[in-house]
């Protein structure tokens, strides 16, 4: 039977200890008690944090999973689901601050990975683009247009604004097909040489279009296009 947490000592609560004794002191459970805030029924806030950590994998298999995959874990609910995963990417965007934290693109899986599990949900087609430094460090990755159900809305200008401001040496375009199917259409390919042009008159090369469809995905480059 799980105890209540109010019948604990004060000072042993997740939230009190990190006040007293910083964070570094709090184990992962308590730290995702504090984020998690409130147990369920029959499960307080601690033992709900041990469990979902254990059917997870840990930290690292937490991380690795969609909000819609949380909310299929007991005693995850939109909320909470969301909110740990608002948590992850926050933390996750703090260590790409650091230069040598930031993700390194050697393949076109490298870049797909980064986008899959939440691009691969969306009901619109949405055009991003992905900067790197001259070492393929990604040094982020914005949004560019949102479309309908079958088409996107990308203007070269807007592809490049945030790469010109970054200072970018490259960039590698992404979008996704909500169908599922990532093959890419005349169109995908008319827009790949037409922001590969773009890029050249920039200085700035585009390396890759990756399109995300259902867990897969066509890189433009492995289909000869972008040489």
């Amino acid at each position: 039977m799980s105890y209540r947490l109010k019948d604990m000592p004060e000072e042993l609560f997740p939230r009190e200890r990190l006040l007293h004794y910083g964070s570094e002191s709090l184990s992962n459970g308590e730290i995702l008690a504090i984020i998690l805030r409130t147990g369920v029924k029959g499960e307080n806030v601690l033992n709900l944090a041990e469990r979902i950590l254990s059917e997870s994998g840990g930290i690292t298999g937490l991380a690795k999973l969609s909000v819609h995959e949380m909310m299929q874990v007991s005693g995850l609910g939109k909320a909470k689901a969301a909110g740990l995963k608002a948590a992850l990417e926050l933390g996750k965007r703090a260590a790409a601050t650091d230069p040598q934290a930031r993700p390194v693109i050697r393949t076109p899986q490298d870049a797909a990975g980064l986008v899959m599990e939440e691009m691969r949900y969306l009901d619109r087609e949405h055009f991003r683009v992905m900067t790197l430094n001259v070492k393929n460090h990604v040094l982020g990755i914005s949004p560019i247009s949102i479309g309908s159900l079958n088409e996107s809305l990308v203007h070269p200008r807007e592809c490049f604004k945030e790469a010109i401001r970054r200072n970018a040496h490259a960039i590698i375009l992404l979008h996704n097909h909500p169908s599922g199917d990532p093959a890419p259409s005349q169109e995908d390919r008319n827009v790949t040489r037409r922001l590969m042009e773009g890029g050249k008159l920039l200085g700035i090369q585009v390396i890759d279009h990756i399109i995300i469809g259902d867990n897969r995905y066509i890189s433009l480059k492995a289909e000869g296009l972008c040489e």
